[in-house]
């Protein structure tokens, strides 16, 4: 399925006057599919699995900033760690550890989205408060890898105030985060990732700075 240049075009204009970032979801999508978008000028793409991920990167062109927006597995972090260029989904302590083992290993500094749970579902994955407060603590430890703010995905719903509400939930733990961890590890988390393609503007409108967009722009998913 060709690339709606249209909304894509549409999107960037309005992401643009809001200073938010797109990131393409090219999760099942061809080789051939984001080159398409990359001729447009698109450069951050998301990818939900490991293999999938690594069979593209080799295919592709080595400017693409790769996001890994799925559930990632400890064991399978060493596939991406090479050339990742940031992890959305840190959900546990444990998964950080082996992001920083994996990071040193190739002589880098990964950056890593810190992933909140903040849907009504219990098939989403994430921090709650209390083990984000726990992770915080930890983080004086870990050279290898840098906690540049927050994501999480709101509920799959129609109703849309529930929605805005979860968005609203997790732009106030960001606030607090922006007070913790500059004192855990000296910098200060400036993304907050949340919107996807039926939810985004809900999402801007409560102050994410960067949205995962797939079936938009690219048509629905395999």
């Amino acid at each position: 399925m060709p690339v709606n240049k249209e909304a894509y075009q549409q999107l960037i204009a309005d992401l643009g006057s809001h200073q938010v970032e797109l990131v393409a979801v090219s999760k099942t999508k061809t080789v051939e599919e984001i080159k398409e978008l990359y001729n447009m000028g698109q450069r951050d793409f998301g990818e939900n699995y490991v293999q999938e991920l690594v069979e593209k990167q080799v295919q592709l062109p080595a400017d693409i900033r790769w996001h890994f927006i799925g559930h990632l597995q400890s064991n399978k972090v060493k596939l991406i760690a090479p050339f990742v260029y940031l992890i959305q989904t840190v959900d546990s302590l444990k998964l950080l550890k082996e992001i920083n083992k994996q990071a040193a290993k190739n002589n880098r500094v990964i950056d890593c989205l810190l992933q909140i749970h903040i849907a009504q579902e219990e098939t989403k994955f994430g921090l709650d408060e209390l083990e984000l407060h726990e992770l915080v603590n930890e983080l004086h430890e870990l050279k290898n890898v840098k906690i540049i703010g927050l994501m999480g995905m709101a509920s799959f719903t129609d109703d849309m105030e529930k929605v805005r509400d979860e968005f609203r939930y997790l732009k106030s733990i960001f606030n607090k985060l922006i007070t913790e961890i500059p004192i855990a590890i000296g910098t200060q988390p400036v993304t907050l990732s949340m919107g996807m393609s039926s939810d985004y503007t809900f999402a801007v409108e409560e102050g994410s700075t960067m949205v995962r967009i797939g079936s938009l722009i690219f048509g629905a998913r395999i």
